[in-house]
């Protein structure tokens, strides 16, 4: 796979590590959430005939608070302002909008554009000020005059209060009538219209909660099938619900686990068959997942076993237990499709992300770093070595940056653009045209 990276990489400040990158719809916008609550939305440039070399970048469109820190004065508890995912609506009039959300709260943004303000009002003077009525001796029709373009982002609802847990994933439905918010142990379902109220389809909180054993980590609706949404656990199963069933999704129609292989059994293996993104094939047909080491693509069809395993970075198999004692154990990567589902990408440590082509059964480890990203620099695919000799473009297990990690990525809709969150950078790389 032949990547190059757009002309720069966006550079945050270092306390504004990205958590969540998305796509819209159609591919030309691309909105970031950081840990300080912002959302950054990047537009695509159109295609200029007299710099074809800059086909579609991307630059800042609009930039805006989503979330503050909150006190949840009840349980002590401080809330953080982090933006945990983004999920875009299909854009139905000039309008573009979003949902973001925190741990808590859900908010609906609109973002708009504004070429015209209105003048000679009656009542108020142009910088807004109320004007005396008694100095008002004639009435003027106000005038729509040219301004310069002006991007606004206004919040159009505010979903909140319905979570006791973390939420960890919210999913737009096909009908774009309706959304889910995911928790650790419920998962929500709101009307775009109503904020005052949400009906909770799943709930898998024991009445003891010493005898809880799991938690839910990641929910999608179907991309077609408005009454089917999957929902992934902390033991490594996925549930597939049909809401037409029942009102409370508690019985799955399909449920999907692979058996372990009891030779393979360790201290670590609960913690990383836990499930930490889930994901529907365009089409509808495939579900894939990330897990701490693998990304498995399964057949709805099939319950039993996934169709097909890709190993992300088997090496770190030895490393487990260092990586516990450091916390990376728990780290919660992405996993994404490309638009036509042939190929999956999904990130690892030391800036390097993972494309697995399916069919073909080629895979590619890309490195995403400020060094080697010039611009329409072709990157070079990297190799790390396990064991034994390295040769010279090889990177030892050993010399792994566990603190540089690809957690969050996004493949435009249609195209061969992707977009890398490496900590506080944001990548764009498109694959090499002629």
């Amino acid at each position: 796979v032949d990547v190059w990276s757009s002309p720069c990489p966006f550079l945050f400040i270092p306390a504004d590590i990205i958590s969540t990158v998305e796509f819209n719809p159609t591919g030309e916008l691309l909105a970031t959430g950081d840990k300080g609550g912002r959302v950054v939305v990047f537009q695509r440039e159109q295609e200029s005939k007299n710099q074809p070399h800059r086909r579609g970048e991307y630059n800042v469109y609009s930039t805006f608070q989503s979330h503050e820190p909150e006190f949840d004065y009840l349980k002590s508890l401080e809330i953080e302002e982090k933006i945990n995912k983004i999920r875009w609506l299909p854009q139905q009039n000039a309008a573009y909008f979003l949902l973001s959300t925190n741990d808590k709260t859900v908010k609906l943004w609109k973002i708009s554009e504004r070429d015209k303000r209105p003048e000679g009002y009656n009542l108020k003077d142009e910088d807004g000020r109320i004007r005396d009525p008694s100095t008002i001796t004639a009435l003027r029709v106000p005038v729509l005059q040219p301004m310069d373009l002006m991007v606004e982002a206004t919040p159009r609802r505010v979903f909140s209060n319905a979570h006791t847990y973390h939420i960890n994933s919210i999913s737009v439905n096909s009908d774009y009538e309706t959304y889910m918010s995911t928790d650790d142990l419920r998962i929500n379902l709101w009307n775009l219209e109503i904020t005052n109220r949400s009906f909770n389809i799943v709930d898998i909180k024991p009445a003891n909660m010493e005898e809880l054993t799991e938690v839910i980590t990641a929910a999608e609706f179907h991309p077609h099938q408005c009454n089917t949404f999957v929902y992934s656990s902390s033991k490594g199963t996925m549930r597939l619900c049909d809401m037409r069933a029942s009102a409370l999704c508690d019985n799955h129609s399909k449920f999907f686990e692979e058996p372990e292989d009891p030779s393979n059994r360790s201290f670590f293996s609960e913690i990383i068959s836990s499930i930490s993104d889930v994901k529907f094939s365009h089409s509808g047909r495939y579900l894939m997942t990330r897990d701490y080491l693998t990304v498995k693509v399964w057949d709805l069809n099939m319950e039993s076993k996934p169709l097909e395993t890709y190993q992300v970075h088997d090496y770190l198999r030895s490393k487990l237990c260092s990586l516990y004692e450091n916390d990376c154990i728990f780290d919660k990567f992405e996993c994404v499709w490309n638009g036509s589902d042939s190929v999956i990408m999904t990130g690892s440590y030391n800036n390097f992300f993972r494309m697995f082509d399916r069919n073909t059964k080629r895979d590619v480890t890309l490195e995403a770093s400020r060094e080697n990203s010039k611009p329409r620099a072709v990157l070079k695919p990297r190799k790390v070595c396990v064991g034994g000799k390295r040769r010279k473009d090889e990177i030892s297990v050993d010399s792994l940056d566990f603190s540089k990690k690809i957690l969050h990525t996004a493949w435009h809709p249609s195209e061969n653009i992707i977009a890398v969150a490496a900590t506080n950078n944001l990548y764009i790389f498109q694959d090499k045209v002629n």
